[in-house]
């Protein structure tokens, strides 16, 4: 069976997301098909594939290992093929752009329009826009927000099913996130800029990072640990008053 033949039967039958399915076959599509769509598999060379991978974009080339991997790993569940051709390939080391984002004390002295109670919820909470947008009211109870679902059903991951601490200001969000785009630009940041702030809020308040990891249910620690490490000014100007209350200078 040749590679492309096998990843379109394996991944059609996928208990995966339309949008993952979507990411995985535009990454083999654009990266592996070009060269080794029409290949049986069983002639692909290893390190000729591995070589290939190597020369992408760590971005892109961890998005298609991934797409690969999860094509073999079904196809040796299944019996299709005799070897995994991914085993023993490591992932590509990418990195995690801290980008700007808002401090919550910044944000308590600013308005943000008609949807300025969105917004907060969103830095207050750290949810997804995709997972912000399934909430109900009937989500948030015991004084928590459970997150078990998104606008694309399920959530991006296993990981991603959590329950956070309710800090207030729910209000259903508009359909289209354009609008509350418009007032975030005006502050220099995205929606995505939301999630940094929840995760600096959580930081400040001492909330240890394996903690913070699963409130804002990331997968692995270190995309977590990226934005725990990002100092602003005034906490090199604290540094500066703690040492020198302490050390009495």
């Amino acid at each position: 069976m040749i590679l492309k033949e096998l990843a379109e039967v394996v991944l059609s039958n996928k208990n995966i997301r339309s949008a993952t399915y979507k990411n995985y076959t535009g990454a083999l599509n654009r990266n592996i098909y070009p060269k080794y769509g029409q290949q049986p598999v069983e002639h692909i060379n290893k390190f000729e594939l591995v070589r290939t991978l190597s020369v992408l974009p760590p971005q892109t080339a961890y998005q298609t290992l991934m797409a690969l991997r999860s094509v073999f790993n079904s196809a040796m569940e299944q019996g299709l093929v005799g070897e995994n051709l991914l085993t023993g390939v490591k992932s590509p080391k990418i990195s995690v752009s801290i980008g700007k984002f808002m401090t919550w004390d910044y944000m308590k002295d600013q308005h943000f329009g008609p949807y300025d109670t969105q917004i907060r919820f969103l830095a207050l909470h750290g949810l997804r826009w995709s997972e912000a947008m399934a909430l109900t009211e009937g989500d948030i109870k015991d004084d928590f927000v459970y997150i078990d679902k998104s606008i694309h059903g399920a959530t991006k991951s296993i990981t991603s099913n959590r329950r956070v601490p309710y800090l207030g200001h729910f209000k259903p969000l508009p359909k289209s996130r354009h609008a509350l785009s418009r007032q975030l630009s005006k502050h220099d940041v995205n929606i995505h800029s939301l999630r940094k702030t929840y995760a600096y809020i959580l930081k400040r308040n001492g909330i240890h990072v394996t903690t913070a990891q699963k409130l804002m249910g990331h997968a692995s620690p270190n995309v977590t640990l990226k934005i725990y490490t990002a100092v602003l000014q005034e906490e090199l100007l604290e540094a500066g008053d703690i040492l020198r209350s302490n050390l009495k200078l």
